[in-house]
């Protein structure tokens, strides 16, 4: 299976739209999780309403946009992607994991993260359940909305935000700044560090659970992703089989 066209740009929403622009219908992140049994696989399309969604929910909802800071505490997943992409698309900052997503405009956790004291601090806060088919949760811990029922409530179609290369993207762990300009060539670089160069490739998030691997570093090389949680690595050469897979990131890498 071949790779995308259009995936340069200089903002991650810019990439992002030029990767979706290409082929809206092909696969572009299929998520599987051998813990649960979950294969869900979004097309270009599906997966760019879910951020269209997401970006929307924090103009339009949070009245957020360049200069805020989302935190977000989530696991590799492709409700995860939808949130970065997301806020990427409405010119937010992300901080992702400890330490540097306390303090932030918005935060986004998993309920496990919920459930082991995530710092509150905003006022805007969205627990996802990761659950298979987007389901929504049964119960939503005191203090926190659905990510799920609440994304769902706003349009498929995100009409932009200023987002340009200077605009901040993401803080470090080391709490330092990244532009989308130095994002994407931190991506590009982790690209070829990984020997990803396009086609379709399989992740094993396990091994590389940073975003900056499974997700912009395969979008910067118009990759499409094949993003595996909980694995076991006995699937993973049948997986590869059936996914048309070029090539495998994971524990042999």
């Amino acid at each position: 299976m071949g790779g995308f066209s259009g995936h340069r740009g200089n903002t991650v929403p810019s990439l992002f739209a030029g990767i979706v622009g290409g082929d809206p219908s092909l696969p572009l992140l299929t998520f599987y999780d051998d813990a649960t049994g979950e294969r869900t696989e979004l097309s270009g399309a599906t997966l760019g309403n879910w951020v269209a969604k997401t970006a929307n929910l924090l103009v339009d909802g949070c009245g957020l946009g360049p200069g805020d800071t989302a935190g977000v505490w989530l696991p590799p997943h492709w409700q995860t992607a939808a949130v970065l992409l997301g806020a990427w698309s409405a010119g937010v900052t992300v901080a992702y994991g400890e330490p540097s997503a306390a303090g932030t405009d918005v935060e986004f956790a998993s309920l496990p993260a919920v459930e082991a004291g995530v710092p509150v601090g905003p006022a805007d806060r969205f627990v996802l359940g990761l659950t298979p088919m987007g389901m929504p949760l049964r119960e939503v811990p005191a203090g926190w909305a659905d990510y799920v029922v609440s994304a769902r409530q706003h349009g498929d179609h995100f009409p932009g935000a200023p987002v340009t290369a200077d605009t901040g993207a993401l803080v470090a762990t080391d709490g330092s700044l990244d532009d989308h300009a130095a994002l994407l060539a931190r991506a590009r670089a982790r690209a070829a560090d990984l020997g990803i160069t396009g086609g379709r490739v399989l992740i094993d998030a396990d091994v590389y659970p940073y975003p900056l691997d499974w997700l912009l570093a395969p979008l910067s090389a118009g990759a499409s992703v094949v993003l595996s949680v909980h694995t076991d690595l006995s699937k993973l050469p049948a997986r590869a089989g059936s996914e048309q897979v070029g090539l495998t990131v994971g524990p042999t890498v």
